[in-house]
């Protein structure tokens, strides 16, 4: 049986996702070839008249999609296998990352959206919405949603205005992601919520969080920065993106480097290739590793990092899906990418940051003096944060946890280096 989904970007159709006896292939439309404002759907996917085999289709769609036990439970709602890429976009592809749709042949995308576009919730309806994301990943099934964020934490796009909560419908872009508290993970909305505005305190380009509470519940409400508004300042307008693994054409369940998943400097390659002027954004990505190792965000693999397709060119997206994992014993000790070889942030040297610059094709001195920059400026930032959070004296004092954390990072970094000097 050979099915088809229509693909497209923001309200432009761009292609056809097909299905034959359960492989893919993608087509670029002609008329989108013939545009003069045609652009690949992925670095992956340059535009050519030549359909894209499953091998090559494949990492992207599947990029789309949540991952892991959230993945599994939409496709046994959706009556589909978890391994069937097609099925689940019929079903959830409706408002993606980036200004991706999937829309059955006939369909279009809902221009303008309608009044009738968002679903407000009350206090209530937001605490049992909340309460049942674990069962019903981005409300697989429901009528009127067909909503896909990837990764394999709670996850839901949604629209935040003048202080309500509400769900886009028939195809209306979201303006924000709702993350729910990770269950079994301490505090998991203020420590992502602390190490994003801390990495903004420092100027880091980073996702613009909030911490929300309704009835007895505590979210972080992150503000896509995927989403825009056109010049007359009312029609919210998607702007694509793509992860890195996405972008090169590597599938979701290898996004980790042990498990064949990109290295530090398959993503430096990747941003050179792709954004003009280069240098800022290589430097950006620098911050982002540096940033992330010190705080001891181990789960800082290539789907954490990605492009953003804007008006004025392709940049490297803001900071996002930080956490310090490494402050939880039970989970891994291992970073999800080495620095110069290493998995481990202890066994991390001086030679080591030399051996990852060069990798990446960084200079050596820049490379360290940023390094270096870092660890003198996070403890005090993140000390200063910490007395302005707001939080709970629980949550305060794990928060001070993570301080503890990365300062002794920060420390041990200063003084391997001093003692490399000697």
């Amino acid at each position: 049986m050979i099915r088809h989904l229509e693909v497209w970007l923001s309200r432009e159709h761009v292609g056809t996702l097909v299905q034959a006896e359960g492989r893919l292939t993608f087509s670029y439309a002609p008329e989108w070839l013939k545009s003069p404002d045609a652009k690949p759907l992925s670095q992956s996917l340059p535009l050519q008249g030549e359909p894209f085999d499953d091998r090559a289709a494949r990492p992207f769609f599947a990029g789309l999609l949540p991952e892991g036990d959230k993945r599994r439970q939409i496709a046994k709602i959706l009556h589909v296998s978890d391994q069937n890429v097609f099925g689940l976009l019929k079903g959830i592809g409706g408002d993606c990352a980036g200004a991706v749709t999937l829309l059955t042949p006939g369909e279009q995308p809902i221009v303008p959206p309608h009044a009738d576009s968002i679903r407000w919730l009350d206090d209530e309806e937001l605490v049992r919405l909340i309460d049942e994301m674990p069962k019903r990943p981005m409300l697989a099934g429901e009528d009127g949603f067909r909503l896909s964020l990837a990764g394999a934490q709670d996850k839901l796009p949604v629209v935040a205005q003048d202080g309500r909560i509400g769900l886009p419908m028939f195809g209306m872009p979201s303006t924000h992601i709702l993350k729910p508290a990770i269950p079994g993970v301490v505090a998991s909305v203020q420590n992502e919520a602390f190490c994003l505005t801390l990495a903004g305190t420092l100027s880091l380009d980073a996702a613009k969080v909030e911490i929300r509470h309704v009835i007895d519940r505590q979210y972080l409400l992150v503000s896509r920065y995927d989403r825009t508004v056109d010049s007359s300042g009312e029609d919210r307008v998607r702007l694509n993106q793509e992860d890195f693994c996405q972008a090169l054409g590597v599938a979701p369940e290898y996004k980790y480097q042990n498990e064949g998943g990109p290295d530090f400097a398959k993503c430096f390659n990747l941003l050179r290739r792709t954004t003009r002027p280069s240098a800022p954004q290589v430097l950006k990505l620098l911050d982002y590793a540096i940033f992330s190792a010190l705080v001891g965000n181990h789960d800082a693999h290539a789907k954490n990092f990605s492009l953003l397709y804007t008006p004025q060119g392709t940049v490297l997206a803001p900071l996002y899906d930080v956490l310090c994992t490494a402050v939880y014993p039970e989970l891994a000790e291992k970073m999800a990418m080495k620095i110069g070889g290493k998995y481990g942030f202890a066994d991390v040297l001086p030679r080591h940051w030399e051996r990852f610059a060069g990798d990446a094709g960084l200079s050596s001195a820049q490379t360290k003096k940023r390094v270096l920059g870092l660890a003198k400026r996070l403890p005090t930032a993140a000390r200063l944060l910490l007395a302005t959070f707001d939080m709970s004296e629980n949550h305060r004092g794990f928060i001070s946890k993570i301080i503890d954390l990365l300062a002794d990072r920060c420390e041990l970094t200063q003084r391997r280096f001093e003692e490399a000097k000697g």
